[in-house]
């Protein structure tokens, strides 16, 4: 798809390049949460349908998913002409100075991966106040200045080190279920955080799971947008969910992530938005959809992606 860039961006100034934002899609629209589950859709079908679905950029997914050698990953990536935007890594740091290790730990395998196949992005997602493995209440669902002190200390530390070490920027996912969900704690959290070291991962579907306005955000928070997960949420559905208190695991289940367009918010004005701030950004396709049949991802994603080209000029998947 072609089309006029927004002037001043860096796709205006690129000659021959589509211009808009990377789009992309992640192993989580095919079902993917785990590294190694017999339910899930066997990596290189997924390599091949994201193919199929017209995609060119990834995420790397649960590590071990994948595989973990950079030179077989490089090859089975450059076979299929994808290109890795990005891998993930939990955090906990408001419990405490041991949670350090554990995040460094990942990031070592992690980013020493994605970033020998040319990833700069982290996607780094907090743990939930709630398993998603079994629904077990694990803590308050709120935390003390204390905790939220620990938390920002230790997202900009690792965001630092990761910038020295592998050359990658942290992008910060709030998420259902975690201590960073609504509005009000995603500004918290900006304002608590340094920008040269934690930003953010816009992931639209979890954001509006909370009532957050995506596009209010972005226009005024630009400088903390570096990255974006293209979700969608059911509004018919997510007002049961939060009466009832559902598990978002529970939820997912139920299909509260829903096939675009049938869901909140608009990606459109999403996606233009972002393109006004950087074209570079990613905005990667990303559907929960964990325990889904093998077949059932591939045409959703199909269908997401020419939904995502038809809203919007500011799309590009190169």
């Amino acid at each position: 798809m072609t089309s006029t860039a927004p002037a001043g961006s860096k796709a205006a100034t690129v000659a021959g390049e589509n211009p808009g934002l990377r789009i992309g899609t992640a192993p989580d629209s095919w079902g993917v949460w785990f590294p190694d589950d017999p339910k899930q859709v066997p990596w290189e079908r997924f390599l091949d349908e994201v193919v199929k679905a017209g995609y060119s950029w990834i995420e790397l997914g649960p590590y071990g998913y994948l595989p973990t050698d950079p030179k077989q990953l490089e090859d089975e990536l450059g076979k299929r002409c994808l290109k890795l935007s990005a891998g993930t890594v939990f955090t906990g740091f408001h419990k405490g100075d041991e949670q350090w290790k554990r995040a460094w730990d990942q990031a070592i395998d992690i980013a020493g991966l994605a970033s020998k196949l040319g990833a700069e992005h982290l996607v780094v997602i907090p743990d939930l106040w709630r398993s998603d493995a079994t629904s077990e209440v694990l803590e308050a669902r709120t935390l003390d200045d204390a905790q939220w002190k620990k938390l920002a200390a230790g997202h900009d530390r690792l965001g630092k080190a990761l910038l020295e070490e592998f050359g990658m920027k942290q992008q910060f996912h709030s998420h259902a279920d975690s201590h960073i969900g609504t509005t009000r704690e995603v500004v918290r959290f900006l304002d608590e955080t340094d920008p040269l070291y934690t930003n953010l991962c816009l992931d639209t579907g979890h954001f509006a799971y909370y009532g957050g306005d995506n596009v209010k955000l972005i226009e005024e928070r630009p400088e903390r947008i570096g990255y974006l997960h293209l979700k969608q949420v059911d509004p018919n559905l997510l007002f049961d969910i939060l009466k009832n208190d559902t598990p978002f695991a529970e939820a997912v289940s139920q299909g509260i992530m829903v096939e675009p367009p049938y869901g909140v918010p608009d990606l459109a004005p999403i996606i233009e938005a972002c393109a006004k701030i950087d074209s570079d950004i990613f905005a990667i396709v990303e559907q929960d959809m964990y325990g889904c049949d093998v077949d059932y991802p591939f045409p959703i994603a199909d269908r997401t992606r020419k939904h995502i080209f038809g809203c919007t000029h500011f799309a590009r998947v190169h």
